[in-house]
C-alpha cells in the first residue's frame, strides 16, 4: 500500500505541483493583504493612505497574477479595463449627480484623484471584481460563458451579488467611522444609503455583462486542473472577510460618530454588523463555492 504526503501550501494554491512556481507570488500578495488589514486596526504611525494603497495594490497584483494563469493577458487587459472605464465612470456620474449610488464625495484618506474618484479606487474595482469573478465561477463550475438560452448570465449576476456583499460589509466603516468619503445625506444602512448597493449592483452587473459577452466571443481554453487552481481566489476573499471581522478588537476611539445629517451611530454596532455580514453573507458565498468544488472533483474521480 501507498501513501501520499499531504499536499503543502504551495502546492495547494496552484492546483498542482507543476504549478507551483506561480503559487509563490500568490503567497506573497496574499501575506501583504493579510498585513494591510491587521495594519487597519493597529496602532502604527504609517499613514493609512499608505495601508490603503497596500490593501487595494494586494488585490490587484493578486487579479494581474492569478487572472492570467486562468484567463491569459489579453483577456485580463480587456477585464481590467472594462472595470477601470465602468467604475471611474459610474463614480464620476454618482459623484455630479447622485446616480446610480448616491450623493457623496471622497476625502484625503483615499489619495489622490482622478476627476473626482480616487485612483485607488478605480484600481480597487479590477482587484475585488477579479476575486468576486472567481468566486462566482468556483460556485458555477462555468468559465466558458458558452451556455445556451440565458444560462450564461447566472455568472455575472452571481458575480454582481457577491462583490455587493462585500461592500455591505465595508461601506459603513470606510464612510461612517473612518470618513474615507462622506455620504451628504447620510443612509440607513449605518449612514450609507440603500441606493449605494443597488449601485453597485447595477454597476457591477455591466462589468461582468461585458466580460462575459467578450468570452463568449473569445472562449477559455478549458483545462483540467482549473477548478483545482481556484482556491488562492477563494482564500483572498476569505481574507476580506477576517479582515472585516477584525475591525472588532480595537476599543473604538469614540463610542459613536455622526454623520452629515446629525444622525448618531454606535460604532461598536458599525463594526459588529460588518462582521456578521462577512461571516454570514461572505462567509455563505465562501461555503457554497468550497462545497461545488469539492463536488466537481469527487464526480470527476468516481
Amino acid at each position: 500500500m501507498s501513501t501520499s504526503a499531504p499536499p503543502n501550501a504551495t502546492a495547494f494554491l496552484s492546483g498542482t505541483s507543476r504549478q507551483s512556481v506561480h503559487a509563490l507570488p500568490i503567497l506573497l500578495i496574499l501575506a501583504g493583504y493579510l498585513c494591510a488589514r491587521v495594519l487597519e486596526v493597529l496602532p502604527t504611525p504609517i499613514p493609512r493612505t499608505d495601508i490603503v494603497a497596500l490593501d487595494v495594490l494586494s488585490a490587484l497584483s493578486f487579479a494581474v497574477v492569478d487572472g492570467i494563469r486562468h484567463y491569459h493577458l489579453r483577456r485580463m487587459l480587456v477585464f481590467a479595463g472594462i472595470c477601470v472605464v465602468v467604475g471611474n465612470f459610474t463614480e464620476n456620474l454618482s459623484i455630479s449627480t447622485g446616480f446610480p449610488f448616491g450623493h457623496y464625495f471622497f476625502v484625503e484618506l483615499m489619495g489622490p484623484k482622478l476627476f473626482q474618484v480616487p485612483v485607488l479606487l478605480g484600481l480597487a474595482y479590477v482587484g475585488m471584481s477579479y476575486v468576486s469573478w472567481t468566486v462566482a465561477v468556483a460556485i458555477l463550475g462555468q468559465f466558458s460563458a458558452s451556455e445556451s438560452g440565458l444560462r450564461w448570465v447566472r455568472l455575472p449576476v452571481l458575480a454582481s451579488f457577491i462583490m455587493t456583499a462585500w461592500d455591505l460589509a465595508q461601506d459603513p466603516v470606510w464612510a461612517t467611522v473612518l470618513h474615507g468619503w462622506v455620504w451628504r445625506d447620510g443612509g440607513q444602512w449605518f449612514g450609507v444609503p440603500v441606493s449605494n448597493y443597488f449601485g453597485w449592483m447595477g454597476t457591477l452587473l455591466i462589468i461582468y455583462l461585458f466580460f462575459t459577452l467578450y468570452l463568449r466571443r473569445d472562449p477559455v481554453p478549458e483545462s483540467a486542473d482549473r477548478q483545482a487552481r481556484l482556491w488562492p481566489a477563494l482564500v483572498f476573499y476569505g481574507l476580506c472577510a477576517l479582515g472585516n471581522m477584525l475591525q472588532l478588537l480595537p476599543p473604538p476611539a469614540s463610542d459613536v460618530v455622526q454623520d452629515p445629517t446629525g444622525k448618531l451611530w454606535s460604532v461598536r454596532e458599525i463594526t459588529t454588523a460588518s462582521a456578521l455580514v462577512s461571516i454570514f453573507v461572505m462567509g455563505g458565498f465562501l461555503a457554497l463555492a468550497a462545497v461545488s468544488i469539492a463536488r466537481r472533483k469527487t464526480k470527476a474521480t468516481s
